[in-house]
Formats: structure tokens, sequence, C-alpha cells
């Protein structure tokens, strides 16, 4: 029993602890942060003022994560996010292809769980802090509303990953709210004041059918007339979740401190756009429906963006600047919404797409004032326009990595965040967060300790593609397209088949990327106009093109509905259809045409389809290519970009191996294996479901054996990109064996690299 006499005050309880890295916001990119910092050996703290992680993405939200990807529609082959956010997005789609949010919030907390470095403060919400100097943070100050305690976490470097950017607002750092004009950083596309200077907030619905009539009675404040909102006739019964991400209100007020007023009329519009549905009489399907949940807070899209010692801008974007301190990318398009939302005249938002991904900085995720506070997430350095792209979780998340591998950099150095950015360091940072599995545009994997640098390499085979095998015919409603990768030097031959209704004529284009590592095919070379007779038949191209270096070329076949095209089963790591469609979800319609001068470029979409379409075409090459070369296991790029990058096996070998030789007795304790997880599924966390628990080329099963025929060890199930082994005993040995199963009977054995270390 407890019992107190009468008191003139009590305080709360109060808990004091110290860590080498407190992370502010629990979101998708402080998650990431926290989990890369503690992996490196940091203490981590991380402070979330919600009860479940994971942000906009969480079931609190219910927002599918989305980056470079975009929906498989845009021309950004290959581009899904690698590390942490990577494994997260591959054990949701191990535990939850269905795409449930609340599962979803089960796999990021089991993520944090699972490391002993990080002590996480759920229902936490940060207050005030203590400074030591006028540009230094000392400690935060948070209270849990759950158990009434006062937390006081110190520490040498903080993260601000809180969205509003709460920690660098109380501690002074430079900020911005609203859009910059044009002339700033000359930004064509930066909106007027009719469009309006901030993205407002979302909030989803989730129905479901009873399978018998469910009658519904609006509450008092929902919004009676339906008609005030311009596109009131777009809305269904069908659509619900993240699919009514325009159902957008906010922007013309304080999305910080007017958030409740929003979130207020945000329920007064799913309320009304409810009951439209139900009582209107318009949606005889909805008579067994009922609303099964509706989010209690906003999804947020715009606040504060913190001023650091580079701002991110649309050119960037657009025109793919370089930078010597790139530490990820995006490649979201340019999205920006108008300040009205669901009340504006103007479409729901305004995408325009890069041709290609993109480098963000270091200089963009820490304070230009506060000298020991990083920034991610959406708050990062960025104009307005260009925050139109960055904003999206999966690209948070990627820096989120990059905040993490940094702050293990700065505490190994004793450095603060902006002393990173000497050349020496900064190298050592991209290295970690390559060996991390996060690729950087334009940057290879250099590392001198990586043993398998100076090992011989073979293989027990490597596929020659001289052919997609024959299997199917399919209609050419849609011009199709074969990427090929291809050496410098004169074009093949390129054999097919296809069957047509009528004589015709099919036009077959072969293209490239007018820029290395794009996978926009805007340039031309070479255009065939080939007789069609009636019937099946088998044609021939024979270009006379040649290329000036590696790239993949682009086989088109414009549409014809008079012709089947020869199709395949087979799938192979590195090589890839994609097709002239239209995916209205991304504002791809085909092609990108703006019809006034904003600073975008003018090219056509080619986009794979989603399994199980997508289908190789079929086709015979000769002189056959080699791409797959044992020895692209160590070339430092752990992806196709403008070749596969990847060793592949003959599908005819039963038992595909590599092989490492060094000339003399090696100690190995690490291995690293990169395999092929299809970084063209953008896997989307929630609503989505998916075909697939594993994705199709990633190898399964595996074992490593040394010289003498050890077993050192044997991997089943395996369905995540990078497997990191630390040997139980340090092995001293002239040979390692790496033997591996097929996939499938249809998708041979493929790897992006292997490094070994003492």
């Amino acid at each position: 029993m407890i019992r107190e006499e009468s008191q003139k005050k009590r305080t709360v309880k109060s808990e004091s602890a110290g860590y080498d890295l407190v992370v502010v916001g629990g979101g998708l990119s402080g998650v990431c942060c926290a989990i890369t910092a503690a992996r490196k050996g940091l203490k981590v703290v991380l402070v979330q003022d919600r009860p479940v992680l994971g942000g906009n993405s969480s079931s609190e939200v219910r927002l599918w994560i989305l980056g470079a990807t975009s929906h498989m529609g845009n021309n950004n082959r290959w581009a899904r996010e690698g590390g942490v956010v990577d494994e997260i997005l591959l054990e949701n789609m191990q535990r939850n292809p269905e795409g449930n949010p609340v599962i979803f919030d089960t796999v990021l907390l089991d993520k944090i769980y699972q490391e002993p470095n990080i002590k996480l403060l759920l229902n936490t919400a940060v207050y005030d802090l203590e400074k030591s100097d006028a540009d230094e943070i000392s400690s935060v100050k948070c209270f849990c509303s759950q158990n009434s305690t006062e937390y006081i976490l110190t520490a040498n470097l903080f993260c601000d990953a809180s969205g509003d950017g709460i920690l660098g607002f109380l501690a002074g750092a430079a900020f911005r709210m609203g859009a910059e004009n044009k002339d700033e950083f000359g930004e064509k596309f930066a909106p007027d004041q009719e469009y309006g200077e901030l993205l407002g907030h979302s909030i989803y619905f989730y129905s479901k059918d009873t399978g018998k009539p469910v009658k519904y009675i609006a509450p008092s404040f929902a919004l009676a007339d339906i008609t005030k909102i311009p596109r009131f006739k777009s809305f269904n019964a069908k659509e619900f979740g993240c699919k009514l991400w325009w159902l957008e209100y906010g922007g013309r007020m304080d999305t910080v401190h007017e958030s409740e007023n929003i979130k207020q009329e945000l329920w007064k519009v799913v309320y009304g756009v409810w009951n439209y549905i139900k009582n209107s009489g318009e949606f005889p399907e909805a008579e067994t429906m009922t609303l099964e949940w509706v989010g209690s807070i906003p999804g947020k899209r715009e606040s504060r963006r913190f001023e650091g010692d580079y701002m991110l801008n649309q050119q960037d974007i657009v025109s793919q600047h370089l930078h010597e301190d790139a530490i990820g990318y995006g490649g979201w398009s340019i999205d920006l919404h108008p300040a009205d939302g669901v009340f504006s005249n103007k479409p729901g938002c305004n995408q325009w797409h890069s041709k290609g991904i993109y480098q963000i900085p270091y200089r963009c995720l820490y304070s230009r004032n506060i000298k020991n506070l990083f920034l991610t997430g959406r708050i990062i350095s960025a104009s307005h326009v260009a925050f139109a792209s960055s904003r999206v979780m999966a690209t948070g998340a990627y820096l989120g990595q990059a905040v993490g591998m940094a702050a293990f950099i700065a505490k190994k150095n004793k450095l603060q965040p902006k002393a990173l950015n000497e050349k020496g360091i900064m190298k050592s940072l991209q290295l970690e967060l390559m060996k991390s599995g996060q690729h950087i545009p334009g940057m290879i994997l250099t590392d001198a300790e990586d043993l398998v640098q100076s090992a011989n390499i073979t293989a027990s085979t490597e596929m020659q593609l001289d052919e997609i095998p024959f299997d199917f015919m399919k209609h050419l409603d849609i011009s199709a397209g074969q990427m090929i990768p291809l050496q410098a030097g004169k074009i093949p031959s390129f054999t097919f088949s296809l069957e047509s209704s009528e004589e015709t004529t099919l036009q077959v284009e072969l293209r490239i990327s007018g820029k290395s590592g794009n996978f926009s095919p805007d340039e031309l070379l070479e255009i065939q106009q080939i007789p069609v007779n009636k019937g099946p038949q088998v044609l021939i191209t024979g270009f006379g093109a040649k290329l000036n270096e590696n790239a993949y070329v682009y086989l088109c076949f414009r549409k014809n509905p008079a012709v089947k095209l020869g199709f395949s089963n087979t799938r192979i790591t590195g090589v890839l259809s994609v097709f002239n469609s239209v995916n209205k979800a991304v504002s791809n319609f085909g092609s990108q045409k703006p019809t006034e001068d904003i600073g975008v470029d003018e090219f056509e979409f080619w986009c794979p389809q989603r399994r199980p379409e997508g289908h190789n075409i079929a086709l015979k090459i000769d002189p056959p290519l080699n791409p797959f070369l044992a020895e692209q296991i160590k070339n430092g790029i752990g992806r196709p970009v403008s070749e596969p990058n990847a060793w592949v096996s003959s599908i005819s070998d039963q038992n595909p191996k590599i092989y490492l030789k060094w000339a003399d007795q090696t100690s190995i304790s690490r291995i690293e294996l990169c395999f092929d997880t299809d970084y063209d599924h953008p896997m989307e966390s929630v609503l989505m479901t998916h075909p697939e628990r594993t994705m199709p080329f990633c190898i399964r099963n595996y074992t490593i054996t040394d010289g003498n025929g050890n077993l050192l060890f044997v991997k089943k199930d395996n369905y995540q990109s990078l497997n990191i082994i630390e040997l139980k005993e340090t092995v001293l040995t002239d040979e390692l064996t790496l033997q591996f199963e097929h996939p499938s009977a249809e998708i041979p054995a493929a790897l992006f690299a292997i490094r070994c270390y003492s």
C-alpha cells in the first residue's frame, strides 16, 4: 500500500541517462538511424511521441513506404533503397505480403527490440533542452504520458528525425517554412501564392464489407455538402486507405501549431465522404459496407525545413548534380500539392519526374548553426521544391541510415557533424555506408581490407546470354522493350518470334539512355520498319549502330494490335522488359510533356510490369553476350547500373559454385554476400498485396566450405539482400567454395558481391 500525506507540490518521477546518440522521432528515418548507429556500437536512445513506430507508415496513419521506385512508374530501374530500410521491407514481405499495417508495426518494433544498444521510449515527447553553449545541445527533456516520467537524456550527438523538427526548433537551429521564390535558387517550378506554399495533411479511412446491410448515421460535424469538394465525383466505395492520399487539407494554415485544427477539418471531410457513399444512393454496392477505421492523427507532409551547409534544390534533382559528399539518393518525382488540398480546383498533385535518381549530399543532414545536431527525414536542408521529392519515407529512411553511420564516424574520430566533410573522413563514411548496403550513385565500393580483391575468382559456370527462350505469345497492345546489357562496340543481331493477323509493318527501335547510369531511353540510335506477313514467323534485326561504352540498350517494339510477340518465362538478374505504359498514380501518361518552362525534361516512360506479368521478350542474340562473369562480384557495385554487375550461373548447372583462391593461407572471420532481391520491386508496405514473400531472384540456400572441404556455414531460406556471416572461429585457408541452389527452375543463381575480412 502507498499512502502519502498532502503536500504543497509534487514533481513527477525523473530519470537521467547518458548516451552516445539521442534520436528524436520514431518514424522510418529515426528507426533506420537508430538501428544503424546501434549496430556500429553506439549507445542510442530513440524517443517517439506516439505509441507505435513508423510515423506515416504506422497503423496510426497507414501510408505505404515509397521512394525512388515510385510504384514502378518512372524510369528509375533497380532503384529501391538498400541497407536497413531494404532489410525492413524484405522482412515485411516475408511476414506481411498482404500489407496489414498492424503487422508492419510489429516488424518495426521487432527490429528495434533486437538491438541491445537501443533504449526505446514510446509515448515520450521532447519539451525542452539544455545547451552547453549557444551552438551546442547538452541534453533534452522528455515526458512520457503513460508512465508519468520525465527523462533527461544527455549525449554528445543528437539527431532530429521528428518530422516537425521539435529538437532543432527548441535548440534555435535555423529553419524555413513555406516556399522560396523562383529567384532564390533559380527554381522555375517554385509555386505562386495561388497554388500555396505548404503541403497539407491527409487522413485515411478503411471500409469493410460485412455481408449484411449496415445503416450509417453521420455525426453532426460531418461535411453536409460533399459538392464543396471539387473532386466529389471521384469518390467510390472501392477505394480506401492511402489510395485516398488526396483527402488533403491545411496548406494555408500553420501545419505545426494548427495541426489539431487541420485534423478536425479532415474528420469533417472523411465522415462527410462516408455519409455520401452510404446514403446518397449513388453506391448501391456500399449497402453492406461499414466504416472499419479512421485515422486518429493526420499524415503530415510538410512543416519546418532546417538549414544545413547546403540546400538541395530543383536543379540538383532534374540535372542530377554530383556531390563529393554524396551519401544517398532520391528519385521520387518533384511532387507538389495545392495548399487548399481537397477543396482546390487544381489537380491533387503536380508530379514531375527526373530522368534518373539524384545524389543527396551530406551537407544537407546537419544544422548549419547547432554544431552537434543531425537532421534527417523530411526536415533536411532542402528548398520547398526539392523537398517535394526528398520528403517521401524511403528516401527519409535512407538518409536516416546515413546519419546513423555519420554518428558512428563522428564518435570514432571525436568530431562534430560538420567536420566529417573533410575528404578523408567523408570517404570513410561513404565506404561504411556502401558496405552496409547503401547504394550511392556514381560511387564504387573500394575496400582495401576486403580479401576478395586479392583472390583469384572462378565459377563452375558463367551464363552466356545467347537466348531468352520462347514460351508464349502476347498481343503487342502497348509498346514493349527489352533491356539488354551490351559491351562497347557493334550491336549484335536479335532474332524474335511473332504472329500477325494481317500483313503489316512493325516498327523496331534501338534506344539508349543519353546519360550513363540512367534508364530513360531518350536517345534513339536507329529505327527499322520490318515487313510482317500474316501468320507465325521468325524475324531478325541487324543494326549498324555502335556503342561507345558498356550500357543497357532498349530493343523497342512499337505497339501493333495485329501482332503477337514472343515472350519467355525465364527471368535473369539484370535483364528486364519495359513497356511504354501509363501509371496515373504517379502522373505517368506514357510520356512527360511540360506545357510551360518549369525546369523539367520531356521524355518517354518505359517501365516494367509487376509480377506475375513483366515477362522478358524471347530473343536469340548473336554473337552471345558475356555480362555475367564471376569477376563481377568484386567490382564494388551491388546492383545493375550500366551493366548487371552480377555473376549469374548457367541454368543447366546443377550445382553452381564460386571459388575464391588465394596465393597464401589467409585468415577469414567474416564473410558478406549480396544477393538479388529485385531492387526494382517497390515493396509498398501497406494496402497493396504482393505476389511473393521472397523475391524470385534471391538465392535461398547455400553452403560455404574451406580449402580442405570443411563446412564453414550453411544457410537455408534466405530472403535478405545482405547476409553477414561471423564465423565462430577464424579460419586459416587458401580457398573458399560457395555452393548455391538456383532460386527456381526458370531463374538461375546470381550474386552481386562477396567480401571477406580477417
